[in-house]
């Protein structure tokens, strides 16, 4: 297809969209080599507040517009950026992009993790491309790497740290024994976590980046509300000095499976073997172990946010969408769905658990402790008493027991702390080895 430019258009101007901006308009010799013809920027749709910003004072203003049917109606965009964030408008903004015959390119992992099936259907109907490699892992090359280079395999499994305001927030308790107020606080004050921060520290962020991951690597659609997912905020310090005297650290996982040609789904903290390569995974850094029966464990490792990192990924999709328009040709990846494949419930997951308690210091409190374990078939693989309080009369003691069932535990629990001697359950925390 002859074109002398590509037109894009850009949606937003906040950390992401800003840079994608500064990317396009001060490296466009360099992207115009790679795509094949100069890449220019057409139109940015801004909110009124945006123009207040000191980066849209070194924009031209007239690519400026706070008019969506304005920006839409802008002649000569190919290809469409929307990086404004959030389900809605954007959702119905990319829809209107694609039906409008426009390549999408998106870092928008909420969008992308409910709606991208759709999306998928939509853009292929149209004969548009739809990319989105910016939404999970920042600028870690992830999603092309499933959609082109691991075809060959049958992904088995997915074990990811994929939330940088939570690892660094796992970190700073880890190495300094302070407690995850502290650290949460910490976190704001350096920017990596938000004034309202429930999206990171409740494992959202992470399920919605799962689900894309998931769909991808087993070809289905799996969705948010597919996946059981759960925070830090129940973090104490001291589980993080017993997880070091047991060999383990504490890292919020999000986890996905091939069991039997079920989807195993989930997000939630986990002891990991220190010895192992996600456990050294510190900081804001992201880690995405994959399994494959090719390639065996691939690690993709790398700053997992951040305006320099995803922009790195946005440019990238315009300049391969870009590519596709020079060569008359939609996304080459076909996004397909085994209907065979069915999400495992949360309850039928069977993995190791680590439970910290706090007992009335007498005898025979382990004896039923142990019953009531026993009679949910929950093995105990170790019990260690860690501290007494004799005024109190109570002990902590630290559990951790052989593979069991998810329902049989929760059972468990709720029997354990109907108990008289059990004075509280203090923290349950599945174990990954």
């Amino acid at each position: 297809m002859e074109k002398e430019s590509i037109g894009i258009g850009l949606m937003g101007l906040g950390i992401v969209g800003g840079q994608v901006a500064k990317v396009l308009l001060e490296k466009a010799d360099i992207l115009a080599e790679q795509a094949g013809c100069p890449l220019v920027l057409r139109k940015i749709k801004v909110l009124p507040a945006d123009l207040d910003r000191p980066l849209a004072r070194e924009i031209p203003a007239e690519l400026f517009t706070t008019d969506t049917d304005e920006f839409f109606a802008e002649p000569g965009i190919d290809i469409m950026v929307e990086a404004i964030g959030g389900e809605n408008p954007a959702l119905e903004y990319l829809k209107r992009a694609i039906s409008g015959g426009q390549h999408v390119v998106t870092p928008n992992k909420e969008v992308i993790a409910k709606h991208g099936a759709e999306l998928h259907v939509l853009a292929r109907k149209q004969g548009v491309g739809l990319r989105y490699e910016g939404s999970v892992g920042g600028g870690i090359p992830l999603i092309a790497p499933f959609k082109y280079d691991l075809v060959a395999n049958k992904i088995n499994g997915i074990y990811a740290i994929i939330n940088g305001t939570t690892n660094y927030i796992l970190t700073r308790m880890a190495r300094e024994g302070i407690d995850f107020p502290s650290a949460l606080k910490s976190a704001q004050e350096l920017g990596y976590a938000e004034a309202n921060p429930e999206n990171d520290i409740e494992g959202i962020d992470a399920h919605y980046k799962l689900a894309i991951l998931a769909s991808l690597a087993f070809q289905a659609d799996v969705r948010p509300g597919d996946i059981y997912h759960e925070g830090i905020s129940r973090l104490d310090s001291r589980d993080f000095r017993y997880a070091r005297e047991l060999g383990f650290a504490i890292k919020l996982l999000a986890i996905a499976k091939l069991v039997n040609n079920s989807i195993e789904v989930r997000v939630h903290s986990a002891f990991v073997p220190e010895d192992s390569l996600l456990a050294k995974v510190d900081g804001v850094y992201n880690a995405i172990l994959v399994e494959g029966d090719l390639v065996g464990k691939v690690l993709f490792f790398g700053e997992g946010a951040g305006a320099l990192a995803t922009s790195s990924a946005v440019t990238a999709d315009v300049v391969s969408s870009a590519q596709d328009i020079l060569h008359g040709v939609s996304d080459r990846a076909v996004r397909k769905s085994e209907s065979a494949r069915s999400i495992k419930p949360m309850a039928e997951i069977e993995t190791q658990y680590y439970l910290r308690m706090n007992v009335a210091d007498q005898s025979g409190v382990l004896a039923q402790i142990s019953r009531v374990l026993g009679d949910n078939r929950i093995s105990i693989s170790a019990v260690i008493q860690k501290e007494t309080d004799s005024a109190a009369q109570t002990a902590e003691i630290v559990i951790t027991t052989h593979p069991a069932q998810e329902k049989a535990m929760q059972q468990a629990l709720g029997e354990l702390a109907r108990l008289g001697v059990v004075k509280e359950i203090n923290n349950f925390i599945r174990v990954e080895s």
